[in-house]
């Protein structure tokens, strides 16, 4: 159930007359929606509720399978409608009153409300009249675009340029391993210590994502529970969710190494939600309930698979990419995976078996979806100075890419592409003289299959719309391809580690450790974190 605040009460609340109301800029006309105090298009303060038609276009739809909740038994719909009145504006609802196989993209809706307590849901129904399809709502910024619309440096100098990468440390990974969260953490922070050739004294900084709070299976507990245990005492400590992805705390952590306030920061990821999972079934941790302030979980939205689904859905449509398209990442990275003994998934997949995999949310099936796992990564960021006293042969950072370009709300972003992709891709790319072609290889997000294609073609490995014809075949990113993809696994067979494996697997490669899995000769790799949050993405390189 949503929570009634006092900007939004007047949305939830509004169908009790059967109209959809939504907020308004006076001054310029334009609606609002999720409702802000200013008007994100003239920076206008005159604002109010305007009465809408409750028509509006189907932009993009999933049909869930798997996910359910109470009074939405699968498979239900979720989907992304623009409002007739200004397709600016799109809203995560449910379709009813129609068949899936029945829905196409135009298709002219109308709202209808559902009353439950003191809300009524805005659901919207196909319109009795349907004529041609509407022209479908597009971006406020083509994707092809977003690099216009990236700030340049200031000058040369380039905080990357003061920073190494010196350690790395990965605990046990595996399925309900039924350890408690900071075992693991301490584990992997560890084996980065000594892999580094440091001590734990010799560590003055901490970063992690997302930090502390109540998190379910997605974190340790932060820095004070790190701290905590292994009684460090940092000068510079960071952990938060609002960052540039998992690789976030990474980034937070080269500017303080860069402006002297630490020498090595320990940065680390852990996760345990295949054992929360198992300790929630067991009844022996019991749900946080209540009211959501979330814009999609009334309607069932409950994964980021749903949002990613939708954008995949346009992508179909927009591009003429399919789901084999995405079939051939999720084959790569469980072929990879087979070299990799501490990958969680190593069995051999064929086509037939991706294709014909148990359905999630469409058109996701289980092998688009990474791998809840337990497991920690640690990596260490120096500076430069320090790295060159240390044993081992420092992997340096070329450029990182952060630019938020787009909204950041999930429904309000790019239709065809991951969110929060296309902007640090493109920032990345102003920070060194570096290009695509350069690259020898790619850890990149791979939460879902789609991730993946969305960061392939930000980050200008193929054009935009072009991922159908550049992985075909899957010849292109294996491990001999033009561009090696995602070696250990990725988080589609090796395991969700959250973004932190992929920078792991990076480094490791540039080193030259990779093993069976090693890609020859590898000077450059490029790993991207972010899933839905604002995305990041780190340009590595070795020092000579």
């Amino acid at each position: 159930m949503p929570q009634l605040g006092l900007d939004t009460e007047f949305f939830w609340k509004s169908g009790a007359d059967g109209v959809l109301r939504i907020q308004e800029c006076r001054s310029c006309a334009a609606l609002l929606h999720p409702p802000q105090p200013i008007c994100r298009y003239c920076r206008g303060h005159d604002l109010g509720v305007r009465e809408t038609s409750g028509k509006a276009v189907l932009a993009s739809w999933t049909v869930n399978q798997r996910f359910a909740m109470p009074g939405l038994t699968p498979p239900y719909v979720v989907a992304t409608v623009a409002l007739e009145d200004d397709q600016r504006v799109r809203l995560t609802t449910n379709i009813v009153d129609a068949e899936p196989d029945d829905l196409f993209l135009g298709m002219r809706l109308e709202v209808t409300f559902q009353p439950d307590a003191d809300v009524w849901l805005p659901l919207f129904r196909p319109a009795a009249v349907q004529g041609e399809p509407t022209p479908l709502p597009v971006d406020e910024i083509p994707p092809e675009r977003f690099g216009e619309h990236v700030r340049p440096m200031l000058g040369t100098d380039k905080f990357e340029d003061r920073v190494a990468l010196t350690g790395i440390g990965m605990s046990r990974i595996g399925r309900r391993l039924m350890v408690p969260a900071l075992e693991l953490t301490v584990e992997a922070c560890e084996r980065a210590v000594a892999d580094a050739g440091l001590t734990l004294d010799d560590i003055d900084g901490l970063a992690s994502y997302p930090g502390g709070g109540n998190l379910g299976g997605f974190g340790e507990g932060g820095i004070t529970a790190l701290e905590a245990a292994l009684d460090i005492r940092p000068t510079w400590h960071n952990g938060g969710i609002e960052t540039f992805g998992p690789g976030g705390s990474v980034i937070a952590a080269m500017t303080a190494v860069a402006t002297g306030m630490a020498r090595h920061v320990l940065c680390f990821r852990t996760v345990w939600e295949a054992t929360f999972a198992e300790l929630m079934k067991a009844g022996r941790i019991t749900p946080s309930g209540g009211r959501t302030t979330s814009w999609h979980m009334p309607f069932g939205a409950t994964s980021a698979a749903h949002t990613l689904a939708q954008k995949a859905q346009r992508h179909f449509n927009d591009y003429g990419t399919s789901k084999e398209t995405l079939g051939w990442i999720a084959l790569n990275q469980r072929a990879n995976a087979e070299l990799n003994p501490s990958a969680v998934y190593r069995e051999p997949m064929t086509m037939d078996d991706y294709l014909n995999a148990r359905p999630v949310t469409t058109p996701f099936g289980l092998y688009d979806c990474d791998v809840p796992c337990d497991g920690a990564v640690a990596v260490i960021v120096s500076a430069v100075e320090a790295a060159h006293d240390l044993q081992v042969t420092p992997v340096l950072v070329e450029a990182v890419g952060t630019q938020i370009v787009e909204r950041i709300e999930w429904d309000q972003s790019t239709l065809t592409h991951e969110p929060q992709v296309l902007g640090p891709a493109a920032h990345l790319w102003t920070r060194t003289d570096l290009r695509p072609a350069d690259v020898d290889v790619a850890q990149l997000y791979d939460g879902f299959t789609f991730n993946c294609l969305s960061w392939i073609e930000a980050l200008g490995f193929c054009g935009i719309g072009e991922a159908g014809d550049f992985l075909q075949g899957g010849k292109n990113i294996a491990r001999d391809g033009v561009l090696p993809l995602n070696t250990h696994g990725g988080q589609l067979s090796h395991g969700r580690t959250h973004g932190m494996g992929l920078l792991h697997e990076a480094i490791t490669q540039l080193r030259g450790e990779g093993g069976e899995r090693q890609v020859a000769d590898a000077k450059v790799a490029v790993v991207s974190s972010g899933g839905l949050t604002p995305g990041g993405a780190i340009l590595l390189r070795t020092a000579s």
